[in-house]
């Protein structure tokens, strides 16, 4: 299947794609602040960048699109239908090097979560989810 869009078209779609300030990630940021925790935003001196930071617990939050970052099982995962030569390198790069950036954090002795854009729809379990990870059960 051809693209539908011209080559500056795509390109001018691609570039209004962001990795800070997303609606998944605010939508995150605004749960957790309404949970009572506290955190930094996008440290760059931890690999990865961490999403949401809380330095005091040496923990860190990922918020990752399903689609960017390989959500494996996902409905949201799908790949794309043209230029595989192009997105399977992509997206397979975006996956081992999210792998690589977490085993860096674990080295440095900080823990990670990830929550996958998908999970943002189930409020209930996501509030289980973080305040397992953030909560003082360890």
């Amino acid at each position: 299947m051809a693209d539908t869009l011209t080559v500056e078209e795509r390109s001018q779609r691609m570039s209004l794609i962001r990795h800070k300030g997303t609606k998944p990630e605010l939508a995150l940021r605004k749960l957790v602040f309404s949970l009572g925790y506290r955190y930094r935003l996008n440290q760059t001196k931890l690999p990865g960048k961490p999403d949401l930071v809380f330095p005091g617990r040496k923990k860190v939050i990922f918020i990752h699109g399903c689609f960017w970052h390989r959500h494996e099982g996902c409905k949201n995962a799908r790949w794309p239908k043209s230029k595989l030569d192009f997105w399977m390198p992509k997206l397979e790069g975006n996956y081992r090097r999210d792998l690589l950036k977490q085993a860096k954090l674990e080295e440095m002795g900080w823990s990670h979560l990830v929550i996958w854009e998908c999970e943002l729809a189930s409020k209930e379990a996501l509030v289980k989810k973080i305040n397992f990870y953030l909560g003082d059960m360890e």
